[in-house]
């Protein structure tokens, strides 16, 4: 019964994309809807943008393994991002009336920068919507009772997500999100009063949460802990600002105002509902010690089972059919959006230019061609990735931390950056996160914040030793102090 109710949802859902893709007219519609999303539609694309599957079954497992100090990426991180793009970065963006991010990079420096910086992004995606596409697997997996295989799962929730996107682009992503939002907002306020009841009531399971010292946020103040601890909050909070899928949520919105709004209203409702499956992962601990013990000492993804395990073995069915409802409500909400982006920086960014002539025409096709190919490849890295779903949305990050954040903040607020400052940023980034990788991937120094160094002294030399050689454009100039 309950495997039914999923298909209906994913038929509804399926429904409401091909509705949505009846209002894409041109380009511009498919990737930004048109530049027209009023405030609560522009809201629960912006909350979409992270809760996704590693928020409901990795956040709350890694909190039960690790506590607080385990997820300082994943909500602190992300949220704080979202709340910095709207006051620092909504309205510039907005006013430039671009396509993508990788068009920034085009205007405020030149065509290799756009290239290089557009790859990045673009490859970034490839764990970040792998891991959605994971956790569509092991709903299937779990609904099925093995019936369905991980591999089948993946394959399946790749076409899902895969035929509303393509037809209907950003408007389907919008008219999706707000459906799948309401569900999971309701849905898991249901899901809370359920299982805490269940399990005492909220005060037993703080009690219980703060005596097993959950709620330690900091680290222990040795050298390693603290630059490692910092360096996951600040993939995730500065890592994840240069993302073409938080650009197009911005962009969608009608005015810039709405812009604002939204991404900063969105950046707080994460961080508020990121706690309800954190809340009902600990509600499972005391309600069947037995059945989640095992699974947090468990070596693999196992302990992402935690959730839909508990809700299969000590719910009614109705509370079945609301957990896994607004569970694929949050995974396919947010892999659309994740299917969206790459495509869209990697056809304007990478591909078009070397197609000056495409018609507008030629091009929405482009778009629909590059998305497929992608979903494909993701899909394959999906089937043949062993890292949890809480590793794959943390290492996507990186690339764009060491290589586009840099470039991006000092062209936006630094009139001496120019194309031998950003050039020198990107390569410099890369170079020092990639040698670290090789040489002392677990050492006293995180990669990533040696990229991010580097990054940092590669944009400040190349731009002050060069100046006079490549200035960067006055529209850009007087973008940025309109901002």
């Amino acid at each position: 019964m309950l495997v039914w109710f999923v298909l209906l949802y994913l038929a509804v859902s399926i429904g409401i994309g091909l509705w949505a893709a009846l209002r894409v007219k041109n380009s511009r519609d498919y990737l930004v809807a048109g530049r027209s999303l009023p405030l609560y539609m522009s809201i629960t694309v912006v909350f979409a943008t992270w809760f996704g599957a590693e928020t409901v079954l990795a956040v709350s497992s890694t909190f039960l393994k690790e506590g607080m100090s385990g997820i300082v990426a994943d909500p602190f991180g992300f949220s704080l991002c979202l709340v910095l793009v709207g006051l620092f970065f909504a309205r510039a963006f907005y006013r430039m009336n671009l396509l993508t991010i990788g068009d920034f990079y085009k205007k405020r420096y030149n065509r290799p920068v756009e290239l290089i910086t557009s790859l990045a992004i673009t490859l970034s995606y490839l764990g970040w919507t792998s891991a959605q596409m994971t956790a569509l697997g092991v709903v299937f997996h779990t609904l099925s009772d093995g019936a369905i295989s991980l591999q089948t799962g993946i394959m399946i929730g790749a076409g899902v997500v895969m035929i509303y996107t393509l037809f209907g682009g950003m408007w389907s992503v919008a008219f999706t999100d707000l459906f799948q939002t309401v569900i999971i907002v309701l849905g898991l306020i249901y899901l809370a009063s359920l299982l805490g009841d269940m399990a005492g009531g909220p005060a037993v399971i703080v009690a219980h949460a703060a005596t097993a010292e959950k709620f330690t946020f900091w680290p222990q103040f040795e050298l390693k802990d603290v630059l490692w601890f910092l360096a996951a909050f600040i993939t995730a909070a500065l890592g994840s600002i240069p993302q073409q899928d938080v650009f197009q949520r911005v962009t969608s919105a009608r005015n810039e105002q709405t812009a604002v709004r939204a991404t900063i209203i969105g950046g707080m409702l994460y961080l508020c509902f990121a706690f309800v499956p954190i809340y009902l992962a600990y509600s499972a601990f005391l309600i069947d010690p037995n059945m989640v013990t095992p699974l947090i000492n468990a070596e693999g993804n196992e302990h992402q089972l935690i959730l839909p395990n508990l809700i299969l073995n000590h719910t009614p069915m109705f509370a079945q059919v609301v957990f896994f409802g607004a569970l694929l409500s949050a995974i396919l909400s947010t892999t659309s959006g994740a299917l969206l982006a790459p495509t869209a920086i990697f056809t304007e960014n990478v591909l078009r230019p070397f197609f000056p002539h495409m018609s507008d025409r030629q091009f929405l096709l482009t778009l629909r061609l590059v998305l497929i190919i992608f979903a494909l490849c993701v899909m394959l890295f999906a089937l043949n990735s062993e890292a949890t779903i809480y590793e794959m949305v943390q290492n996507a990050y990186k690339v764009t931390l060491v290589s586009c954040f840099v470039p991006l903040v000092f062209g936006l607020y630094w009139k001496h950056a120019n194309v031998p400052g950003a050039v020198a940023a990107v390569l410099l980034g890369m170079l020092g996160w990639g040698l670290m990788e090789l040489v002392a991937p677990e050492g006293l120094w995180p990669p990533q914040l040696v990229g991010l160094a580097a990054s940092l002294v590669g944009m400040i030399a190349g731009s002050l030793f060069t100046q006079g050689a490549a200035h960067p454009s006055a529209q850009a100039h007087r973008t940025t102090r309109g901002a």
